[in-house]
């Protein structure tokens, strides 16, 4: 899973209220790896607490679950991997398409 954070009256997080289709990616085009699936909004408080502290661990004491605005916490269940390294394409190219149920 891949986790993430946006205020819930972004227009991201509007986006993805309405629709919870979603495509993530790494910035590096020479190492790729491309995450599709669906959002969902994360309710396990533990597992938001734990997610709180790695984030602000990460960006100078910054919270996730209580910066300024409506908290949105969400959790990318993929459904699809794309991966490859653009030195040696299409060789390394890999698809992995993971259970809907």
């Amino acid at each position: 899973m891949f986790c993430f954070g946006t205020d819930a009256g972004s227009r991201k997080g509007l986006n993805l209220a309405a629709n919870s289709r979603l495509v993530v990616h790494l910035e590096s085009g020479d190492d790729v790896v491309i995450l599709e699936g669906n959002a969902e909004p994360a309710r396990d408080q533990a597992f938001l607490e734990r997610a709180d502290e790695a984030y602000a661990a990460k960006y100078d004491g910054v919270r996730l679950i209580t910066a300024p605005g409506q908290a949105y916490v969400l959790l990318l269940k993929p459904t699809t991997a794309l991966a490859w390294r653009e030195r040696d394409f299409p060789a390394t190219a890999t698809r992995w398409t993971f259970g809907l149920g």
